[in-house]
């Protein structure tokens, strides 16, 4: 194709939604205001726009951290302005929800992209994963009204409960979830299996979100 037909074929879509897929890797955000995303997460921005690094989790939209738990931090930043923000991450692939007032899910702190600031949000940790795992240590509970956007490696699959997780491909569940850890009931003599531990999400309704690897072990697809 020639320079021309490139530019028309990516062009960023004019108007529409305030959270926007501008392709399945990279959202498009109107901004009138103020919106919260993954720190470092911005690629491109129009129009007047200031970015201010959030580092606690304390009351307020502030920010979100595994130091409790492992002593390293997943920061947000806030993004203040009128204009158009881009932000992606490494990739991965970019889902967009919108969340009725009241409507929750909790999602795996790697995999927050943004959220508005209508979304009400707090930091949890699941079980005694904390101590047990290296991955997935911290879940973020969003809820609405609001729109949010996650980011995945690869589509995402929706399972229904009862069904055990890898802690390293789970990415959201349903905020009326609380899923326990369980761990592997064979003793594992020489090679071992790599799946000794399982998040397990009982009862007969609600959702949860897989990716098809794990968090930090495969590069997207």
């Amino acid at each position: 194709m020639d320079v021309q037909e490139f530019t028309r074929a990516n062009r960023p879509t004019d108007g529409g939604e305030a959270f926007r897929t501008e392709n399945n890797r990279l959202l498009g955000i109107s901004l009138d205001g103020t919106v919260m995303v993954k720190a470092g997460s911005m690629v491109a921005y129009t129009g007047d726009v200031t970015f201010t690094g959030r580092s606690s989790a304390e009351g307020g939209v502030s920010g979100f951290l595994k130091e409790a738990v492992s002593g390293e931090g997943t920061p947000v930043m806030e993004a203040e302005g009128a204009g158009h923000l881009y932000v992606a991450e490494n990739g991965k692939k970019v889902q967009v929800l919108e969340l009725a007032d009241g409507e929750s899910i909790s999602v795996n702190g790697n995999d927050v992209l943004a959220f508005e600031s209508t979304v009400d949000y707090e930091i949890n940790t699941v079980g005694s994963l904390s101590g047990m795992a290296a991955g997935g240590l911290t879940n973020v509970y969003l809820s609405g009204p609001g729109r949010i956007a996650l980011t995945t490696h690869g589509d995402p699959v929706v399972l229904q409960p009862p069904v055990f997780t890898d802690p390293d491909a789970t990415v959201a569940w349903s905020g009326h979830l609380s899923p326990s850890l369980e761990t592997n009931k064979a003793i594992e003599i020489g090679q071992k299996s790599g799946e000794s531990i399982q998040m397990a999400f009982t009862g007969e309704d609600g959702f949860v979100v897989v990716q098809p690897n794990e968090e930090g072990s495969v590069t997207s697809a």
